[in-house]
This record gives structure tokens, sequence and C-alpha cells, in this order.
């Protein structure tokens, strides 16, 4: 009854920082909802990506100038593979920006820090960082438009390669390299490890076979019949 009884327990904490999780992104989307009112922020669709809310920045003429992946986090402890995680889902939304808002912060971070790319936000920050990083999202749209008609391909390839586009392609290439290596150098150690292992048991094998036929050839003498292969000279002795 007492194990029963703690099962339960831990069942019931566990729906209760689940609901504690979606309450936070309900809270998150109601607030930018309520200050961003040109803006189109909508739950990301179950199964599309990760991240729980898309913000597509936009003027008051409905023209949008940049997207924001939103992900929220509720738990008690930090995790590095969010990082790599948001990485690969801002890449599939297209998102400029990526924010992850978690109460548990990395180690060294109060109250928000660009780490790896990737926004880390309390969530006491996250609406002035939010109004932050929309302003610079309508700044830079707003300077790409004024240059529009001037810039030669040059210019053009340079913002390319400047560009949060560029990196994210490079960044997925690199992990994707990173990983398959990872696996290479996996399968090279266990293949070189059944090697050895299959070229000692042939080494007992041939070892035993070959004391063997000695054996015989102690008691049956020249009436035994060569067997080709195990002569001394075809196993690399010379007979003395």
């Amino acid at each position: 009854m007492q194990q029963k009884i703690e099962e339960l327990k831990q069942k019931a904490e566990q729906g209760s920082q689940q609901l504690q999780g979606e309450v936070q992104e309900l809270e998150l989307e109601n607030v930018l909802k309520a200050k961003f009112i040109y803006d189109s922020i909508e739950p990301v669709p179950k199964g599309e990506f990760g991240g729980d809310i898309l913000h597509r920045v936009s003027t008051a003429a409905g023209q949008i100038n940049g997207t924001i992946l939103w992900e929220s986090k509720r738990t008690k402890n930090w995790s590095d593979g969010w990082l790599t995680k948001l990485r690969e889902d801002q890449r599939s939304a297209k998102a400029e920006i990526a924010v992850i808002i978690s109460h548990a912060l990395p180690k060294g971070v109060e109250t928000f820090d660009l780490i790896d790319g990737i926004w880390v936000v309390h969530p006491k920050s996250a609406l002035p960082v939010a109004m932050i990083l929309r302003q610079t999202l309508l700044e830079v749209a707003l300077a790409r438009a004024s240059s529009e008609g001037q810039q030669t391909k040059t210019e053009m390839i340079y913002q390319y390669l400047t560009g949060p586009r560029f990196r994210q392609r490079v960044e997925a290439i690199v992990e994707a390299f990173s990983t398959m290596q990872e696996d290479l150098m996996a399968e090279k150690k266990a293949i070189q490890r059944q090697w050895a292992k299959r070229e000692i048991q042939i080494d007992k094998v041939m070892q035993s076979t070959v004391g063997m036929y000695g054996d015989l050839q102690g008691i049956a003498g020249k009436s035994l019949q060569e067997i080709e292969g195990l002569e001394l000279k075809s196993l690399g002795f010379e007979e003395k």
C-alpha cells in the first residue's frame, strides 16, 4: 500500500508540473497578444515542429518583418539539451530568433542571456526582452527595405552569408556531420573489437588443430597422410 501511495504521489506531481507548464505557456501567449496587437501570435501546431509559440512580428499595415519562436519550460533543473533541440526547431520554423522562457537558468545567468544563438530568459524578464527583440526585427527589416534596388549581387551575397539563415544552415550541416562522425567512430571501434576477438578465436582453433595433428603424427608416424595447410612449411615454420 505504501508503495502504491508513493506511485500515486509521483504521478500527481508529474501531472501538476505538466499543468504548470501549460499554464505558463498560456500566460506567455496572452501577455504577448495583449502587448503586440499587430503581431500574429499562435501556438505551434502539434506535430509540425518544436517550440510552443510562433510570434510573427508585423507592422500596422500587416507586413511580416520576422519571426520569433518561443519555448516555455517549467522544471526545477536546466538542461543544455534544450538549446540544441530549439535550434533545430528554429530552422524548421524559419524563425530569425528563438527564445527559451525558464525559471531554471544556466549557471551564471540571473535574468537573460544569449547562449549559443538562443535567448535564455527568466519569466519576469520575458516582456522587456520580447520588446527589444521585436524592435530589432523591425529595424532590420526597415534597413533592408530602404536599401532595396540599390544592392549589387555581391552585397546581397554578403548579407546572406552574414545573416541568420546561412548560419542556421551551416550549423545544421556541422551538427549532422558531427553526429555521423561519432557514429562512424563507434562502429569502427565495435568492428575492431569483433575482429580482434575473432582473430584470437581462430588462433586458438588453429593451435588446437595443429597440436592434435602433431599428436597423431607421433602415434601413427609416416603412415598418417599429410594434410595441406597443417604442414610446418605451410604454417611458416622450417623443419630442422
